[in-house]
Protein backbone atom coordinates (compact mmCIF):
# COMPACT_ATOMS: atom_id res chain seq x y z
CA UNK A 1 0.00 0.00 0.00
CA UNK A 2 1.38 3.26 -0.51
CA UNK A 3 2.26 6.10 1.85
CA UNK A 4 -1.08 8.16 0.17
CA UNK A 5 -3.15 5.06 0.39
CA UNK A 6 -2.21 4.62 4.35
CA UNK A 7 -2.51 8.18 5.32
CA UNK A 8 -6.08 8.66 3.74
CA UNK A 9 -7.19 5.53 5.01
CA UNK A 10 -5.56 6.32 8.52
CA UNK A 11 -6.87 9.90 8.51
CA UNK A 12 -10.97 7.97 7.48
CA UNK A 13 -10.12 5.57 10.15
CA UNK A 14 -9.81 9.11 12.51
CA UNK A 15 -12.89 10.65 11.11
CA UNK A 16 -14.88 7.74 11.74
CA UNK A 17 -14.19 6.20 15.11
CA UNK A 18 -12.78 9.63 16.55
CA UNK A 19 -9.65 7.58 17.96
CA UNK A 20 -7.21 5.02 16.65
CA UNK A 21 -4.73 2.82 17.86
CA UNK A 22 -1.39 2.22 16.28
CA UNK A 23 -1.07 -1.58 16.81
CA UNK A 24 -5.19 -1.94 15.00
CA UNK A 25 -3.72 0.52 12.39
CA UNK A 26 -0.62 -1.69 11.61
CA UNK A 27 -2.61 -4.74 11.65
CA UNK A 28 -5.11 -3.86 9.28
CA UNK A 29 -2.57 -2.28 6.71
CA UNK A 30 -0.01 -5.48 7.31
CA UNK A 31 2.71 -2.73 7.63
CA UNK A 32 5.13 -1.88 10.97
CA UNK A 33 4.25 0.30 13.70
CA UNK A 34 7.11 2.09 13.06
CA UNK A 35 5.96 2.59 9.40
CA UNK A 36 2.11 4.34 11.02
CA UNK A 37 4.06 6.10 13.61
CA UNK A 38 5.74 7.98 10.77
CA UNK A 39 2.07 8.39 8.74
CA UNK A 40 0.70 9.80 12.09
CA UNK A 41 3.87 12.31 12.77
CA UNK A 42 3.19 13.65 8.87
CA UNK A 43 -1.01 13.77 9.16
CA UNK A 44 -0.58 15.36 12.39
CA UNK A 45 2.36 18.33 10.89
CA UNK A 46 -0.04 18.87 8.53
CA UNK A 47 -2.56 19.72 11.15
CA UNK A 48 -5.17 16.59 10.11
CA UNK A 49 -5.12 14.73 13.57
CA UNK A 50 -3.52 14.80 16.93
CA UNK A 51 -0.94 12.20 17.49
CA UNK A 52 -1.26 11.17 20.86
CA UNK A 53 0.94 7.81 22.59
CA UNK A 54 -0.42 4.94 20.99
CA UNK A 55 -2.13 6.47 18.40
CA UNK A 56 -4.30 9.14 17.40
CA UNK A 57 -7.12 11.19 17.94
CA UNK A 58 -9.62 13.55 15.45
CA UNK A 59 -9.80 17.39 16.26
CA UNK A 60 -13.39 17.23 17.03
CA UNK A 61 -12.74 14.76 19.96
CA UNK A 62 -10.68 16.51 21.20
CA UNK A 63 -12.18 19.95 21.81
CA UNK A 64 -14.81 20.99 24.73
CA UNK A 65 -16.05 23.43 22.25
CA UNK A 66 -17.14 21.41 18.95
CA UNK A 67 -16.35 23.28 16.10
CA UNK A 68 -19.01 22.60 12.75
CA UNK A 69 -15.44 22.16 10.51
CA UNK A 70 -14.33 19.39 12.60
CA UNK A 71 -17.27 16.96 12.77
CA UNK A 72 -17.05 14.45 10.30
CA UNK A 73 -20.59 13.92 8.86
CA UNK A 74 -22.09 16.37 10.63
CA UNK A 75 -25.00 16.14 8.32
CA UNK A 76 -25.71 12.49 9.48
CA UNK A 77 -24.95 13.46 12.88
CA UNK A 78 -27.86 16.16 12.80
CA UNK A 79 -30.71 14.03 11.21
CA UNK A 80 -29.70 10.97 13.91
CA UNK A 81 -29.63 14.04 16.62
CA UNK A 82 -33.46 14.99 15.50
CA UNK A 83 -34.99 11.31 15.80
CA UNK A 84 -33.40 10.86 18.77
CA UNK A 85 -34.64 14.07 20.07
CA UNK A 86 -38.39 13.17 19.61
CA UNK A 87 -38.08 10.04 21.69
CA UNK A 88 -37.51 12.55 24.96
CA UNK A 89 -40.48 13.17 27.20
CA UNK A 90 -40.96 15.84 29.57
CA UNK A 91 -40.25 14.41 33.62
CA UNK A 92 -37.99 11.68 31.59
CA UNK A 93 -34.57 10.82 33.14
CA UNK A 94 -31.96 10.60 29.98
CA UNK A 95 -28.19 8.91 30.69
CA UNK A 96 -25.74 9.80 27.82
CA UNK A 97 -22.69 9.03 26.71
CA UNK A 98 -19.98 11.54 24.38
CA UNK A 99 -19.32 12.22 21.09
CA UNK A 100 -20.53 14.56 18.55
CA UNK A 101 -23.25 12.79 17.62
CA UNK A 102 -24.40 13.79 21.33
CA UNK A 103 -24.04 16.75 20.89
CA UNK A 104 -25.92 17.29 18.06
CA UNK A 105 -28.62 15.73 20.48
CA UNK A 106 -28.18 18.17 23.01
CA UNK A 107 -28.60 21.08 20.58
CA UNK A 108 -31.74 19.23 19.10
CA UNK A 109 -33.63 19.15 22.26
CA UNK A 110 -37.20 21.01 21.74
CA UNK A 111 -36.80 24.50 24.06
CA UNK A 112 -39.87 23.88 26.18
CA UNK A 113 -38.66 19.99 26.92
CA UNK A 114 -38.32 19.53 30.79
CA UNK A 115 -36.30 16.42 31.55
CA UNK A 116 -32.85 15.81 33.52
CA UNK A 117 -29.61 14.58 31.87
CA UNK A 118 -26.94 13.07 32.81
CA UNK A 119 -23.71 12.80 31.77
CA UNK A 120 -19.79 12.83 32.47
CA UNK A 121 -18.93 14.20 28.75
CA UNK A 122 -17.45 17.82 29.68
CA UNK A 123 -18.93 18.86 25.75
CA UNK A 124 -22.31 17.31 26.36
CA UNK A 125 -22.72 19.02 29.98
CA UNK A 126 -22.23 22.32 28.51
CA UNK A 127 -24.53 21.74 25.61
CA UNK A 128 -27.39 20.89 28.07
CA UNK A 129 -26.84 23.67 30.29
CA UNK A 130 -27.50 25.93 27.01
CA UNK A 131 -31.10 24.66 27.27
CA UNK A 132 -33.70 26.69 29.18
CA UNK A 133 -35.36 24.14 30.74
CA UNK A 134 -33.08 20.64 31.58
CA UNK A 135 -32.00 19.65 34.46
CA UNK A 136 -28.26 18.79 33.99
CA UNK A 137 -26.22 16.12 36.57
CA UNK A 138 -23.08 15.77 36.20
CA UNK A 139 -21.08 12.39 36.94
CA UNK A 140 -17.62 13.29 39.04
CA UNK A 141 -14.52 11.62 38.87
CA UNK A 142 -11.23 11.33 37.15
CA UNK A 143 -11.11 14.07 33.53
CA UNK A 144 -9.87 11.65 30.69
CA UNK A 145 -8.01 14.26 28.71
CA UNK A 146 -8.26 12.53 25.54
CA UNK A 147 -11.95 12.02 25.58
CA UNK A 148 -13.30 14.97 28.01
CA UNK A 149 -15.40 11.90 29.80
CA UNK A 150 -15.14 11.36 33.32
CA UNK A 151 -13.93 8.02 34.10
CA UNK A 152 -12.94 6.17 37.24
CA UNK A 153 -14.75 3.40 39.54
CA UNK A 154 -16.68 6.72 41.66
CA UNK A 155 -18.49 7.74 38.50
CA UNK A 156 -19.41 4.38 37.84
CA UNK A 157 -20.54 4.16 41.46
CA UNK A 158 -23.21 6.74 40.53
CA UNK A 159 -24.16 5.47 37.38
CA UNK A 160 -25.37 2.38 39.29
CA UNK A 161 -27.61 4.41 41.89
CA UNK A 162 -29.46 5.65 38.37
CA UNK A 163 -32.51 4.23 37.31
CA UNK A 164 -32.89 6.39 33.73
CA UNK A 165 -35.89 5.87 31.20
CA UNK A 166 -33.84 6.28 28.24
CA UNK A 167 -29.85 5.68 27.76
CA UNK A 168 -28.36 7.24 24.50
CA UNK A 169 -25.29 5.41 23.39
CA UNK A 170 -22.80 7.09 20.88
CA UNK A 171 -21.51 4.03 18.98
CA UNK A 172 -17.95 3.78 17.70
CA UNK A 173 -18.70 -0.23 16.11
CA UNK A 174 -21.64 -2.46 15.65
CA UNK A 175 -22.26 -5.51 14.86
CA UNK A 176 -24.51 -8.29 15.28
CA UNK A 177 -21.72 -10.96 15.97
CA UNK A 178 -20.11 -9.21 18.24
CA UNK A 179 -22.84 -6.47 19.28
CA UNK A 180 -21.43 -2.78 20.42
CA UNK A 181 -17.76 -2.62 20.42
CA UNK A 182 -14.82 0.50 21.43
CA UNK A 183 -11.21 0.92 21.68
CA UNK A 184 -11.16 3.23 24.84
CA UNK A 185 -11.49 0.76 28.62
CA UNK A 186 -12.02 3.39 30.89
CA UNK A 187 -15.14 4.51 28.55
CA UNK A 188 -16.53 0.98 27.81
CA UNK A 189 -16.63 0.57 31.52
CA UNK A 190 -19.14 3.83 31.90
CA UNK A 191 -21.18 2.39 28.61
CA UNK A 192 -21.67 -0.80 30.35
CA UNK A 193 -22.62 0.67 33.83
CA UNK A 194 -25.04 2.71 31.42
CA UNK A 195 -26.74 0.20 29.98
CA UNK A 196 -27.35 -1.61 32.92
CA UNK A 197 -28.59 1.37 34.69
CA UNK A 198 -31.37 2.19 31.57
CA UNK A 199 -34.96 0.62 30.87
CA UNK A 200 -34.18 1.37 27.09
CA UNK A 201 -30.85 1.77 25.61
CA UNK A 202 -30.66 3.53 22.09
CA UNK A 203 -27.58 3.34 19.67
CA UNK A 204 -27.22 6.47 17.89
CA UNK A 205 -24.92 5.74 14.78
CA UNK A 206 -23.92 6.93 11.26
CA UNK A 207 -24.42 3.99 8.95
CA UNK A 208 -20.60 4.17 7.95
CA UNK A 209 -19.94 2.31 11.43
CA UNK A 210 -22.63 -0.47 10.73
CA UNK A 211 -21.15 -3.52 10.51
CA UNK A 212 -18.07 -2.50 11.77
CA UNK A 213 -15.76 -3.57 15.08
CA UNK A 214 -12.98 -2.43 17.14
CA UNK A 215 -11.50 -4.23 19.82
CA UNK A 216 -13.05 -3.91 23.46
CA UNK A 217 -16.95 -5.14 23.74
CA UNK A 218 -19.26 -3.44 25.42
CA UNK A 219 -22.52 -5.58 24.85
CA UNK A 220 -24.05 -8.05 22.64
CA UNK A 221 -26.87 -6.50 20.52
CA UNK A 222 -29.78 -8.24 22.79
CA UNK A 223 -28.79 -5.38 24.53
CA UNK A 224 -29.56 -3.07 22.28
CA UNK A 225 -33.41 -1.92 21.91
CA UNK A 226 -33.10 0.68 19.53
CA UNK A 227 -30.80 1.62 16.87
CA UNK A 228 -30.68 4.89 15.04
CA UNK A 229 -29.14 5.98 11.83
CA UNK A 230 -29.33 8.44 8.85
CA UNK A 231 -31.03 6.12 6.89
CA UNK A 232 -34.39 5.03 6.45
CA UNK A 233 -35.74 2.54 8.62
CA UNK A 234 -36.18 -0.26 5.70
CA UNK A 235 -32.99 0.99 4.22
CA UNK A 236 -31.49 -3.20 3.28
CA UNK A 237 -28.12 -2.23 5.29
CA UNK A 238 -30.47 -1.83 8.61
CA UNK A 239 -32.83 -5.10 7.81
CA UNK A 240 -30.56 -8.06 9.86
CA UNK A 241 -31.33 -5.73 12.93
CA UNK A 242 -35.11 -5.26 12.28
CA UNK A 243 -34.45 -9.28 12.15
CA UNK A 244 -33.00 -9.06 15.05
CA UNK A 245 -35.72 -7.66 16.87
CA UNK A 246 -34.08 -3.87 17.07
CA UNK A 247 -36.46 -1.26 16.77
CA UNK A 248 -34.68 0.77 13.61
CA UNK A 249 -35.71 4.40 13.32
Amino acid sequence: MLKKERQAYILHQVNLHNKVMSSNLSRDMNVSEDTIRRDLQELADEGKIIKVHGGALSHSFSQVHYSSSHVYSQDHKKTIARKAASLIHDGMFVLTTGGTTIIELARALPPRLKATFVSGSIPAILEYMQHPSVEVIAIGDKVSKNSKITTGGEAITQIKRIRADLCFLGVNAISLKDGITDSDWDVVQLKKAMIESSQKVVCLSIAEKINSLQPIHICDISKIHMLITELQPDDPLLKPYRDAGIEVI
